[in-house]
């Protein structure tokens, strides 16, 4: 008798992913241990059932298995918390276990704050293991939030496509020791978060329920526990997977504007690295619009701050040109035109910080 259907298709996600890390990898391995394979483990459903899944896969696929798990502080006894998600990640045979302690900062809200103190410590633990992956225990219904929230941002196509299966991490380094592969996988995209919940139940698995989750300060808590049923309740059950389904296929058309927009931009960049507008000016808005963005975060403007607004101002430089003055940008940034050339830099200012040359701002 096989294992419980749960179980099964925990342990499915993860062996697919163990088998692209192993070509990602290149076989035969090199001499000595095989490579380490480190779960990032909240002691949640998820991420223990993720933890349980790669301990049982990872022999099987010829690698090793580790887990790290994260004390923000952020709650009464997290320490106490930390140490027992190790002790349990240590009983499902998993090898090293970390816990690493991080402070979280303030910057862009309490969220965006733990998730950047979470992926340096996670970064920083596959460094010093030599982890050729470390994997996320984030869910479809962990996707169709995310969507969800990306939608009533309004921030276009690259927020509808939610979570990447596979990234090299938030600031975009490097992807593992000696390796170009994505550092990060999440297995668990096409799985519920009700699997792996059953998953721990019928193994037995402890499992830590964040306060936070349900906390209705937090807005993703306000999507999961309000904003999601109402919209099943009125458009009817499967609202999750069409979400998780739109994100793939958004994540796909943005993808192929991306690379449209990275050529378009090495034609219309100059020598001096201002943008020819003749060159800007036939491509679709979309592709345009991308190049704008991405030439804006190369002056300095920060990629968080930058919102559509910002960029459809700067589009108005080539599209609706009435001899506007230089446009103000987040991250001190001055966009304007001058001749036929679009110029995206750092405003001048005197020592005191403040600007020499006044502009117009896009916020």
């Amino acid at each position: 008798m096989g294992p419980h259907p749960a179980v099964a298709a925990i342990r499915l996600a993860v062996r697919r992913v163990l088998h692209d890390i192993r070509h990602d990898v290149g076989s035969p391995f090199p001499a000595g241990p095989p490579p380490l394979v480190l779960v990032a483990c909240s002691g949640g459903a998820d991420s223990m059932a993720l933890a349980s899944a790669l301990a049982f896969e990872a022999p099987r696929c010829g690698l090793r298995a580790g887990g790290v798990t994260v004390d923000h502080g952020l709650q009464p006894d997290s320490d106490v918390r930390a140490r027992e998600v190790a002790e349990r990640l240590a009983e499902l045979g998993l090898d090293p276990v970390e816990r690493s302690s991080v402070t979280v900062g303030h910057a862009g809200g309490p969220e965006a704050a733990a998730r950047t103190a979470r992926y340096a410590a996670l970064d920083a633990a596959a460094e010093r293991h030599g982890a050729v992956a470390v994997l996320l225990g984030h869910t479809r219904d962990d996707q169709a939030e995310t969507v969800l929230l990306g939608l009533a941002r309004g921030s276009g196509t690259r927020s509808l496509a939610g979570m990447a299966a596979a990234f090299a991490g938030l600031g975009g380094g490097p992807a593992h020791a000696g390796g170009s592969a994505p550092r990060y996988r999440r297995p668990f995209l096409s799985v519920d978060r009700q699997t792996t919940r059953r998953a721990c139940l019928v193994q037995s698995i402890p499992v830590w329920d964040d306060p936070h989750n349900s906390d209705p300060s937090f807005t993703r808590s306000r999507v999961r526990h309000e904003a999601l049923p109402v919209l099943e309740k009125a458009l009817g059950r499967g609202v999750v997977e069409a979400l998780a389904r739109t994100a793939q296929l958004s994540r796909d058309d943005a993808d192929a504007l991306d690379d449209w927009a990275r050529e378009a931009e090495r034609a219309a960049t100059r020598p001096d690295g201002t943008l020819e507008i003749a060159a800007l000016r036939g491509l679709p808005p979309a592709v345009r619009r991308r190049v704008l963005r991405r030439a804006a975060i190369a002056a300095g403007a920060p990629a968080g701050s930058l919102f559509a607004r910002h960029i459809e101002e700067t589009d108005r430089l080539i599209t609706a040109w009435r001899g506007q003055s230089p446009l103000n940008l987040p991250g001190r940034v001055e966009a304007s035109r001058q001749g036929g050339r679009l110029v995206l830099q750092q405003a001048n200012r005197w020592a005191d910080g403040s600007a020499v040359t006044p502009g117009r701002s896009a916020e």
